[in-house]
């Protein structure tokens, strides 16, 4: 099949791409810069002024969208919150006028969603069914929600929509991952607040084998939480990390206080606490190929 991948100069998409091709498959990007060399095709857009190459959408079996500006770099100023939403829907209104038109084959739209829809949670269980966070309380959970309402409406148009919630993507080459892990091997590594928030992780291999195999097979449709089986607490995580790392935990816990004076709201990115399940992605007979933390983290660095 050909996918066609927005953000597909990210993190994710550089080794969803790679998967893709290694399994047979045809990959294109979306790009705001299609006159960069890359080893994939590359099709010119910029969401935010409507704009896209013609030719992109009608190349596609499948899209994979991935656009979307980091919610963690930056305080979330007025401004900034403004970016990170229109990031994501600019890009997602785009696709549904082009996907509206005649012309094309595209059956599947992949769009990325994440498990900031739930909320702060603390040890509560949470399921593609659990209910969200109040939108008017949590900034990201009002992303998410709208997020997710934009990429349904493609599926008015007639292709399956597949919404992965994405956790904590573990990866040595960007993410969350890279400055905890920095601190650590310093000597700087401590718990975050309480410690007792859970972080719902998965590592980069996985998630873009699960979404290899949402793209190739019809069942998949819908939310589906895109985290590993075994969620940890931020203690265990740092924890492990340090054992893995072969480095001592020296310095004591980050005040929850402190954190937010120097974060602003976006400290709840680090103190919030999301135990998410993933039966679902079980049930439909994904295997992980790193199920445990500690086997996450020592394929990056043992």
């Amino acid at each position: 099949m050909r996918v066609l991948i927005t953000g597909g100069t990210g993190m994710i998409g550089q080794r969803l791409a790679t998967l893709l091709i290694d399994g047979g498959h045809e990959v294109a990007l979306l790009t705001r810069e299609p006159q960069k060399t890359s080893t994939f095709r590359l099709f010119g857009w910029d969401p935010q002024a409507g704009t896209i190459d013609p030719a992109a959408v009608p190349y596609a079996d499948c899209v994979v969208n991935l656009a979307g500006s980091s919610v963690a770099e930056g305080k979330w100023t007025p401004e900034r919150k403004h970016e990170i939403l229109r990031s994501r829907l600019d890009g997602l209104e785009l696709l549904h006028r082009e996907l509206a038109k005649p012309g094309h084959h595209v059956r599947t739209l992949l769009s990325a969603s994440a498990i900031g829809i739930y909320g702060d949670r603390g040890d509560e269980i949470l399921y593609e069914d659990s209910p969200a966070a109040a939108p008017a309380d949590d900034f990201l959970a009002d992303v998410v929600l709208q997020w997710e309402a934009a990429a349904r409406a493609i599926g008015s148009l007639g292709p399956r929509v597949v919404l992965p919630r994405i956790g904590i993507v573990l990866s040595p080459e960007g993410g969350a991952l890279v400055p905890i892990a920095k601190t650590v091997r310093y000597g700087a590594g401590a718990l975050l607040g309480s410690g007792r928030q859970y972080m719902s992780w998965i590592h980069l291999d996985d998630l873009c084998r699960l979404f290899v195999q949402m793209l190739e097979h019809d069942a998949w449709q819908g939310e589906y939480n895109a985290v590993a089986p075994e969620p940890a607490t931020n203690k265990q995580f740092t924890e492990t990390l340090a054992q893995v790392m072969h480095r001592p935990l020296l310095l004591p816990k980050v005040p929850a206080f402190g954190l937010k004076l120097a974060m602003g709201e976006m400290s709840e990115i680090v103190l919030g606490s999301q135990r998410v399940s993933a039966d679902k992605v079980l049930s439909e007979g994904f295997t992980f190929e790193y199920p445990t933390l500690r086997a996450a983290l020592e394929s990056f660095y043992e």
